[in-house]
């Protein structure tokens, strides 16, 4: 393990030989410069992760120093001290962009806990700029937010479907995707110039949904004054999401099988059959195998929607995608809601992860708009969290291997997964891998 740098600038030899000689004691790497330039000299080479600078010093003194420093290495933590500071000394030092401020002397406990506490920010600053990194290569590429293997290997799949005209089936629980992954599909096809119409199954009544989804006639019933189109008419040429394709009702199964079966159906209150040129996809969140067992979804229905299928794993089971996501909700509320909140702290990312999120991404989402309005400082805290979130139980941690993952990828994984469920503690992750701590330092340097 790479002990984390200080750089101690102070033009007093006794000083830095003293603080020199704690910080080394307590497992720090230390370069000493006696005075700004030569510390300027020492961040130009690079390798610093945080810098100890005295106030006052001949030439360029303390806050010129930690100007240069932010100019040189913006990620860099600076703690500035002096014997003879003021109040408006401190604030000027924290505007611009100093960690913290201490006075001379200082013990040396109270020095070595302000430099852990400024590293441990400095690394979630570092993970929350990789995050961001990250997401807007993805944003940028326009696709689905996911470092998950099992995703990946989804994509792919839907890569290879979408050209064809096959109808495809997704599965999943709510709150996992199925819409934007219905998307996907179409944007990758031939039809993706074409409309992409979805309608919701589950949330209306039966007559309403079949006039939705096949139109009507004027005078068709009550209140029809004009002819109206469906669905299936205004996705002509593109695509029709039936989503929650579970709950149709067996006489409105029975017409949409005509639909995939012939092509063709008449509007409510019409005599004239109507052809139409679609791609249907269907979404659920129920077992259809099992209705079909069950007498409550026709099996000639099934098996037609059911030309491929295409199963989203919950959150819970591809834990790797929780930061990410939770990072770009932050990015999309704080925007929202005009507040500058840019990242979460150690202890609230750890709970996002540790928490096996029921309702998915969709509740993830909830959750991180709700903290973002509640934050009181730049980083999204544990007490911004829903107490649903931070009075769970640690649930038993799922890693996800899809077959066919090589051997290195899959050690590598179980070894990530355990580190962040003991928070880093690379020796409690040894124990629970049943494998040396020494084994660990060496694959994590591999």
């Amino acid at each position: 393990m790479i002990e984390p740098t200080v750089l101690v600038a102070d033009d007093e030899a006794g000083v830095r030989e003293s603080v020199g000689r704690a910080l080394r004691r307590e497992g720090f790497r230390v370069i000493a410069a006696e005075d700004g330039q030569a510390a300027l000299d020492a961040l130009r080479r690079g390798g610093v992760d945080l810098l100890l600078a005295d106030l006052r010093m001949p030439g360029l003194d303390g806050l010129e120093l930690l100007r240069a420093a932010k100019l040189l290495a913006p990620e860099i933590e600076v703690i500035v001290f002096s014997g003879h500071g003021t109040v408006e000394e401190a604030v000027q030092a924290m505007k611009e962009g100093a960690y913290d401020f201490i006075t001379k002397p200082f013990e040396r406990a109270q020095i070595v806990r302000m430099i852990r506490q400024a590293l441990a920010h400095r690394v979630l600053v570092l993970e929350n700029r990789r995050l961001q990194r990250r997401l807007d290569e993805l944003v940028g590429a326009g696709k689905i937010i996911s470092e998950s293997p099992a995703i990946r290997q989804l994509l792919a799949l839907v890569a290879q479907v979408a050209p064809s005209s096959a109808t495809v089936l997704i599965q999943g629980e709510s709150g996992t995707g199925k819409e934007l992954l219905a998307r996907e599909l179409h944007e990758g096809s031939p039809r993706s110039g074409k409309p992409f119409i979805r309608v919701n199954c589950a949330a209306l009544p039966e007559t309403l949904l079949e006039s939705e989804l096949f139109g009507y006639e004027r005078g068709a019933f009550t209140g029809a004054t004009a002819r109206k189109e469906g669905r299936f008419e205004l996705a002509d040429g593109g695509t029709l999401l039936l989503d929650e394709v579970g709950d149709l009702s067996s006489a409105t199964q029975a017409k949409l099988l005509r639909v995939l079966q012939e092509g063709e159906f008449e509007r409510l209150g019409g005599t004239r059959s109507l052809k139409v040129d679609v791609r249907v996809v269907a979404a659920t969140n129920q077992d259809l195998a099992l209705l079909v067992k069950e007498h409550r979804f026709r099996e000639d229905l099934y098996y037609r929607l059911n030309g491929i299928t295409i199963a989203i794993p919950p959150l819970r089971e591809r834990p790797e995608d929780v930061s990410l996501l939770a990072q770009h909700f932050l990015c999309i509320y704080a925007a929202k809601n005009h507040r500058a909140v840019d990242g979460f702290s150690e202890e609230a990312m750890a709970q996002l992860r540790a928490y096996p999120w029921p309702g998915n991404v969709r509740e993830l989402e909830h959750a991180v708009e709700r903290a973002v309005i509640l934050a009181r400082g730049s980083l999204i805290d544990l007490h911004d969290l829903p107490p649903a979130i931070t009075e769970a139980e640690p649930s038993a941690r799922v890693v996800s291997i899809p077959i066919g993952m090589p051997l290195d990828e899959v050690e590598q994984r179980l070894i990530e997964e355990t580190l962040r469920l003991t928070k880093g503690n690379k020796e409690l992750a040894a124990k629970l891998l049943g494998i040396a701590s020494r084994t660990i330092y060496r694959k994590l340097k591999e």
